[in-house]
């Protein structure tokens, strides 16, 4: 199966904290994916007069899973070693901090001889009292949520994108198949250094750039919910929108964040994902709280589902098609049936571990749908939910 597994690895990776007013879950799967390359960071309270500004950081490697480890362990302290982070001028201490964490990278032997080859998409913020720091590099993706909804999500760097394009031509490379020189995904990422060659030009102006782009925000302590910073397998297959309803829907039935974080991420795993997954979620006091009406209408969903997929296995029964079809058909037949109040953003795929047991309890033999590719590639209309 090429760059993929039998059968996903769905053992996950979890941590979770609370501090300085903030509460963090993190999940991380390797999915389908040969090697699981993705890295994070997070920490409630930094050292010396910073202890009440919290760090998090996710860190999507490709190619290998070097960098990814290395960004994840030192990018923080080269950013608080800027001269500009002892100036209080945080947004360009964190540029600053990503172009000195590449250039010191590159001395490494290992990626100094050419040996690894690696590269690392990095997403971070930083929370003080006041404000959020935002950092993307890459397609990495942070996205601040109020009231339940995005207010503010970075941009992806593609190399298809007019400005990123620009660079990469200007570099003398090419955009081709949305990669550039018709090979790496991303414009911007740390590593990378096959991408990084052309010695009359600055860091900035490679190929590839590891460049952030750095956004501030104010607290709004009555209106912050969430902030979710995630690898792009979670986004390849949930929007912004839909995540944030999501997690919004999810901090109303509990508040255990590592139960809700690898709910996501088995989510799109159901929805089709077939990359590594991480995510980091951080819960500001304003954020929902667990709710007896919504934990009840959660139970009540799941009475619906177990009668109406009872009412379509018993229905289905004596086909001759095999168990993966025959799920494949009564799964179609009950996002048909258009059921209310599936939880938003995620739909049936969210349920889909709970339609798997119950199936089970008819057909012992029953593979779970996660572990089946092609099963799960005939339920794309399905994961898409």
């Amino acid at each position: 199966m090429g760059a993929f597994l039998n059968k996903p690895e769905t053992k996950k990776y979890n941590e979770s904290g609370e501090g300085n007013g903030l509460r963090y879950g993190v999940a991380s799967m390797q999915g389908w994916r040969m090697e699981m390359e993705d890295a994070h960071h997070a920490q409630l309270t930094l050292n010396g007069t910073l202890s009440d500004w919290s760090y998090f950081g996710v860190f999507d490697g490709h190619a290998g899973a070097k960098v990814s480890a290395h960004c994840a362990e030192n990018l923080l302290e080269c950013i608080l070693q800027t001269e500009e982070f002892r100036r209080d001028d945080i947004a360009e201490a964190i540029r600053t901090g990503f172009l000195d964490l590449d250039k010191k990278m590159r001395e490494l032997p290992e990626l100094s001889n050419g040996e690894e080859k690696s590269g690392s998409t990095a997403v971070c913020a930083f929370v003080s009292p006041k404000q959020i720091y935002i950092a993307n590099c890459g397609d990495s993706r942070a996205v601040l949520a109020r009231n339940g909804a995005p207010i503010f999500a970075t941009r992806d760097h593609k190399p298809e994108l007019p400005s990123e394009k620009s660079r990469i031509v200007q570099a003398g490379g090419s955009v081709m198949i949305h990669r550039v020189n018709g090979s790496l995904a991303v414009s911007r990422a740390l590593g990378d250094y096959e991408y990084k060659k052309v010695m009359d030009l600055g860091p900035c102006e490679q190929l590839v750039s590891p460049e952030p782009e750095v956004s501030v925000h104010e607290r709004l302590d009555v209106e912050d919910e969430f902030l979710v910073l995630a690898c792009d397998g979670v986004w390849d297959v949930m929007s912004n929108e839909a995540l944030c309803a999501y997690i919004h829907s999810l901090l109303l039935l509990t508040d255990d964040l590592v139960a809700i974080t690898n709910q996501v991420i088995d989510t799109c795993l159901y929805k089709g994902s077939k990359d590594n997954m991480s995510i980091v979620l951080v819960v500001f006091p304003a954020a929902p709280k667990p709710s007896p009406e919504a934990q009840r209408a959660d139970r009540e969903l799941d009475d619906t589902l177990r009668q109406r997929l009872t009412a379509l296995i018993e229905k289905s029964a004596g086909s001759d098609e095999d168990t993966c079809s025959s799920f494949s058909y009564v799964l179609k037949q009950l996002v048909q049936e258009n059921i209310p109040g599936l939880p938003p953003g995620g739909g049936l795929a969210a349920k889909q571990s709970l339609l798997d047991n119950i199936y089970r309890e008819f057909y012992p033999e029953h593979i779970d749908s996660s572990e089946t590719f092609d099963c799960q590639a005939e339920l794309d209309t399905f994961g898409a939910n």
